[in-house]
């Protein structure tokens, strides 16, 4: 947390704005403008919610199919299924480890000869680092097909100076505990188009008609944001500058250090746009590095040291079995090597110096290893 925080939080205390929306919604939604860019904002309870919502207004519906990043998390195919469509995930690529722009390209002209074409198309920022938007959106205008931007991952990234999840039709962002800032729960659905975020607005406050007693013409759902978390959003926006200096600050730290390793790869840059590094993620060859990335999870659990592999393909996860999969050699890779590394904002340089020093030691075994055989 920054300063302003809680002096937000005691200011909705003391007007008694405590439920869904409020003022400090409503500035929330206007300061996140300014920050990103975007025209207008709805703030929602979660990054789920604006993807559910995202969907529902490009018009997916029972039986469509949206085309979606294979290399995320699962929040950010569920609403795919919430609305009884299907997702059919495409492979990453490896300048940026996002969706891959040319096989996107490619599925979308195989679907055009079939008459087949997807509903929407969900693309995801990940790590911090948002994906080759252009490409993306000039396949997807093609065929006239709403792109939806999960930028959960990716708030104070840039892709040539603009805010990823502000190119398509509709961007969404989240707040969870876990992200670069956070109101605790939370999240944000933004869009060019003042009626459509309009009508999320409507939508996740239980699609109420404007009547003086309780009628209802549509399904809506119970999205909205709190007044109280608005309010640490509002806070956390005037240190989102610090949690993205914070971030790259880990990555430079663990790639000074580690990058010279052999069989060690972080994941690039790529040359478009600036990445929060949000996750410092890399990649071992356990042929080159002697050791494979599930052993140095483990050796780092030894010293309470927490990583996590990065995310497991949706093609592989067994509750999308039945879902085609364009691609996915590059995603299965990925996975199979990668691991992320701890790269919380108030990490200290003692605490990276632990995780530094804990690989190091799994490096220097290998290499003791080899020689004693070696010499036997």
């Amino acid at each position: 947390m920054g300063d302003r925080e809680l002096e937000f939080v005691k200011e909705a205390f003391d007007t008694n704005w405590i439920a869904p929306v409020g003022p400090h919604v409503d500035a929330f939604e206007q300061e996140f403008c300014q920050v990103t860019g975007a025209s207008h904002a709805a703030g929602l309870s979660s990054g789920t919610a604006a993807i559910h919502l995202a969907l529902q207004l490009v018009g997916v519906e029972y039986g469509d199919e949206v085309f979606c990043s294979t290399l995320t998390f699962a929040a950010t195919a569920n609403p795919i299924t919430y609305l009884g469509a299907k997702p059919v995930f495409i492979d990453s690529d490896r300048t940026s480890w996002n969706m891959n722009p040319e096989l996107l390209r490619q599925a979308l002209e195989l679907r055009a000869r079939q008459g087949k074409l997807p509903k929407a198309v969900v693309v995801v920022h990940l790590y911090g680092q948002s994906a080759d938007i252009n490409p993306i959106l000039e396949a997807c205008n093609r065929y006239e097909i709403p792109l939806i931007e999960d930028a959960a991952e990716s708030l104070g990234a840039t892709y040539k100076g603009r805010s990823p999840g502000t190119f398509g039709r509709i961007g969404i962002y989240s707040f969870n505990g876990n992200k670069i800032i956070t109101t605790s729960g939370g999240g944000m659905l933004v869009s060019d188009d003042a009626q459509l975020v309009a009508k999320a607005r409507f939508l996740a406050t239980q699609a109420r008609d404007p009547a003086p007693h309780y009628q209802h013409s549509e399904i809506g759902y119970n999205y909205r944001l709190s007044n109280v978390l608005a309010g640490i959003g509002r806070g956390q926006l005037r240190v989102l500058n610090d949690r993205v200096a914070a971030r790259r600050r880990n990555f430079e730290t663990y790639a000074c250090a580690l990058a010279n390793f052999p069989g060690i790869e972080f994941m690039p840059e790529a040359a478009y746009g600036r990445a929060t590094r949000w996750l410092t993620c890399l990649t071992i060859d356990p042929a080159a590095f002697g050791a494979s990335r599930e052993q140095v999870r483990l050796a780092l659990a030894e010293q309470q040291i927490e990583s996590r592999p990065v995310w497991k393909p949706l093609h592989l996860q067994p509750v999308f079995a039945d879902c085609e999969c364009i691609g996915g050699e590059v995603a299965e890779n990925l996975f199979a090597r990668g691991l992320c590394l701890p790269s919380g904002s108030n990490l200290t340089t003692e605490d990276l110096e632990r995780v530094i020093q804990a690989i190091t030691a799994v490096y220097s075994d290998t290499c003791k290893t080899h020689t004693s055989l070696f010499i036997i």
